[in-house]
């Protein structure tokens, strides 16, 4: 159990990135705050006659790395991460969190010139750095952020498939139509056009990886950085909610000979250490996980000197992102922990669309919402009006407003979806599906 432990948490983050005006941009802003070189930080105590899985002691932050690279059989290495993501807990708290990293972003890389990060892994690999591509990127991360990385791991578009697969697919809310005619052959080179109907969509592991990976959207790789996290939390939530733990323990040695390949982890994270870290992740309430991706609001687009298209970082406004994920805020003020003050708290603004053919529905439920104390900012008709099941899209991470609606409504927690659209005018879009019918008088 532990080893299918270990290879979903690391495959599914896969789900799952002569210039001088540019030298000079970076070196005129402020480098992010110092850091404290890592160290292990905590340890692991097992003992199997008490407890079949490791147990994490540590008391201290933990930050892992994880790089998804596109490794193709036709091509030779080295190679360039094609996703970067840094995941976060810590113990104490009992909070987690996700950061995306563009492949673009233009930063220093450690021992060389500036370029993109996503270089970082391909430069270790060809100068043969200690620790290869996936230590250089971490110290690459590392000194940008100035977040300590304590431990990396690296997976290929293999893995990441045959442990969608061996799951049974994943369930994902589609937020718009996906229309890439020059998606990449994985096989060959040339396209394998791809189209994604917006709404719900089962996927298996190819298309999974489709998903996380096209480009074509009106948000580039910021879209897809937010796809991406939403897969990581589809499997999350698939192997939870089948309970296939136990099913897949007894293919444990035929899982590790296919995967052992296609996974490459630094020396110190060792098998007790990653089984330690899933377990105390999979206790983390969802509600005290926070996402965050370095998109247009905390870069800026630049061409370089050569015609190289490249996102600077725009360092204060990363330092608020990092600090928001990267650390412990409370979010009430003491003693607010009643459901009126964490409604006022999140002020979130709620729009009410009717996507049956039940005249009144929406405006019914807007009024009711109203009187719970609830801020309506809009009510109206859904797209469409053969919603089977109701949806409350969540755009800006105010859940527990979604939380709430969900209890006093008697939804099923299923209902709640993660929307991906930044330019969203409201924080919660509230979908009535013919799963809710109106009481009767």
């Amino acid at each position: 159990m532990g080893l299918i432990v270990l290879f979903l948490t690391i495959a599914s983050m896969a789900g799952l990135f002569a210039f001088d005006y540019v030298r000079q941009f970076i070196a005129a802003s402020d480098m992010l705050p110092s850091f404290t070189e890592p160290d292990s930080p905590g340890e692991v105590e097992w003992n199997p006659q008490t407890d079949p899985l490791p147990v994490w002691k540590g008391t201290d932050r933990v930050n892992v790395l994880v790089m998804g690279i596109d490794q193709r059989e036709y091509e030779q290495g080295p190679w360039r991460t094609d996703t970067m993501l840094v995941m976060t807990i810590d113990p104490v708290s009992m909070t987690g969190g996700m950061l995306s990293i563009p492949r673009d972003l233009w930063v220093p890389i450690p021992g060389y010139e500036e370029g993109r990060i996503n270089t970082a892994h391909y430069l270790g690999d060809l100068y043969d750095y200690p620790g290869g591509g996936p230590a250089l990127a971490a110290k690459a991360v590392q000194y940008n952020l100035g977040v300590p990385i304590h431990h990396y791991a690296r997976v290929n578009f293999t893995a990441f498939e045959e442990i969608v697969d061996l799951i049974g697919g994943v369930d994902i809310y589609v937020d718009e139509d996906i229309v890439d005619p020059t998606f990449p052959d994985m096989d060959t080179p040339g396209y394998d056009p791809l189209n994604i109907s917006a709404g719900w969509q089962h996927f298996d592991g190819e298309m999974a990886l489709k998903y996380a990976r096209t480009r074509h959207s009106a948000g580039g790789d910021f879209d897809r950085a937010k796809r991406q996290q939403k897969v990581i939390m589809a499997i999350f939530e698939q192997v939870t909610r089948l309970d296939l733990l136990p099913q897949l323990a007894a293919q444990s040695p035929e899982l590790w000979q296919a995967l052992q390949d296609s996974v490459v982890t630094d020396p110190d994270l060792a098998l007790d250490k990653i089984v330690a870290l899933a377990r105390l992740a999979s206790e983390v309430d969802p509600d005290n996980i926070h996402y965050g991706v370095i998109d247009e609001h905390y870069t800026q687009f630049w061409e370089t000197t050569d015609g190289q298209q490249v996102l600077i970082p725009l360092r204060d406004p990363i330092r608020e992102l990092r600090d928001s994920i990267f650390t412990t805020q409370t979010l009430l003020p003491e003693g607010e922990d009643d459901p009126a003050a964490r409604l006022a708290a999140e002020a979130a603004t709620i729009e009410v669309l009717n996507g049956t053919v039940t005249e009144g529905l929406a405006g019914a439920m807007a009024e009711n919402l109203r009187q719970q104390g609830l801020q309506i900012a809009n009510v109206g008709n859904a797209d469409q009006s053969d919603y089977t099941d109701s949806l409350v899209i969540v755009y800006t991470g105010k859940t527990y407003t979604a939380e709430y609606i969900t209890h006093l409504l008697d939804l099923p927690p299923t209902v709640i979806v993660h929307g991906s659209d930044p330019t969203a005018e409201y924080d919660i879009t509230f979908i009535l599906g013919a799963d809710y019918q109106l009481p009767e008088e």
